[in-house]
C-alpha cells in the first residue's frame, strides 16, 4: 500500500471540520421544535453508526456487546445520549453563537476531568484558559439583551446547554482514551437510539412530521455521519492538535452560516466574547501541542 501524502491527515480533518459547520443551519431550515429534532437527529445518527459498527465489526459484536454492557459501556452510551440532546435542545432555544462559543471549551473540559479522573498533570494553561474561556462565554450571555447590557435568558440557556455539551463530550472523551476497548460506533449508535426514541414517544407521531423533515435529515443523515467518519479518519493520520484547531471552524463559521441563511446575527458582546473564547482555546491547543512534542 503506498504511504500517504503528508497533507492526507490534515485534509481530511478540514474536510469533516467544514462538513459540520452549517449544521446547525440545517437546524434552524427545519422549522422544529427542540424535541422533535433530538427525535429525528437520535434515530437517524443512531441507525446510521449501528449499520457502520455491524459492517465493521461483525467478527468482534459479541465483545463489543459485552463491554457495552458493562458500567463504563453504559456510561459512555448515557453520556452521548445527554450530550446529543443537550445541543439539539440548546440551538432551539438560544443564539447558536452563544452555544456554539460554549461547546468549543471542550478540549479545556477534558484535560480537567483527565486531571481529576485519570490522574493527568494539568498544567497552568489549562486553569488560564478555562477563566478565559467562561470569562468571553459570560461577556456573550451578559451583554445580548435589547438594552444591550443585563441577561438574556435565551443566551444564559445556550451557554448552559452548550458547557453541559463540552463537559459531557470530554468525559466521553476521557473514556474513550483511557478504556480503548469501548467501541465508539455502537456508543454513538445506542446512544442516539436511546435519546432519539425517548424524544420520539414524548412528540407523538403525528408531530414528527411537523416542520422540514428533509432539513433535519440533512442535518443527521449526511452532514453528521460524514463529518465524523473524517474527523475520526484524520487523527490517525495527523496530530490531535491539527484536528482540535481546525474543529474551531464550527465555533467560527456555524453561526456564519445562520446569519447568511436566516439572518440571524450576532451583537457586539458576542462577537468580542466569541474572540476571547476562539483566541484562547487557539493559544491553549498550540501551547499543549508544543507540551506533547517537547515530552
Amino acid at each position: 500500500m503506498s504511504a500517504r501524502h503528508p497533507h492526507y491527515g490534515l485534509g481530511l480533518a478540514a474536510f469533516g471540520a467544514l462538513a459540520i459547520t452549517p449544521d446547525t443551519l440545517f437546524m434552524r431550515l427545519s422549522s422544529m421544535s427542540g424535541t422533535q429534532m433530538v427525535a429525528w437527529r437520535g434515530l437517524a445518527t443512531g441507525l446510521i453508526f449501528l449499520t457502520l459498527w455491524l459492517v465493521t465489526r461483525r467478527a468482534h459484536l459479541r465483545a463489543d456487546l459485552a463491554i457495552l454492557c458493562g458500567p463504563i459501556g453504559l456510561a459512555a452510551v448515557g453520556l452521548h445520549a445527554c450530550n446529543a440532546a443537550a445541543f439539539t435542545l440548546g440551538i432551539a432555544n438560544a443564539p447558536v453563537s452563544i452555544v456554539l462559543f460554549a461547546v468549543a471549551s471542550m478540549p479545556v473540559f477534558a484535560a480537567v476531568f483527565a486531571h481529576v479522573f485519570a490522574g493527568e498533570p494539568a498544567h497552568r494553561a489549562t486553569w488560564v484558559t478555562m477563566a478565559a474561556v467562561m470569562a468571553g462565554i459570560g461577556i456573550a450571555v451578559f451583554g445580548r439583551d435589547s438594552s444591550g447590557v443585563g441577561l438574556n435568558t435565551a443566551s444564559f440557556i445556550g451557554a448552559a446547554a452548550g458547557l453541559a455539551v463540552a463537559a459531557l463530550l470530554a468525559a466521553t472523551f476521557v473514556i474513550f482514551r483511557h478504556r480503548p476497548e469501548v467501541p465508539i460506533l455502537p456508543v454513538m449508535g445506542f446512544g442516539g437510539l436511546l435519546t432519539g426514541s425517548i424524544a420520539a414517544l414524548v412528540v407523538g407521531p403525528a408531530a414528527m412530521l411537523q416542520g422540514h423533515v428533509w432539513a433535519t435529515l440533512v442535518s443527521a443523515a449526511l452532514i453528521l455521519p460524514m463529518s465524523f467518519v473524517a474527523l475520526s479518519s484524520a487523527t490517525r493520520h495527523t496530530a490531535a492538535v491539527n484536528v482540535s484547531l481546525l474543529m474551531l471552524l464550527e465555533t467560527v463559521l456555524g453561526p456564519v452560516w445562520v446569519w447568511a441563511g436566516i439572518g440571524e446575527a450576532m451583537h457586539m458582546p458576542e462577537l468580542l466574547g466569541g474572540i476571547i473564547v476562539v483566541g484562547s482555546l487557539t493559544l491553549y491547543i498550540l501551547s499543549m501541542g508544543r507540551v506533547q512534542t517537547a515530552g
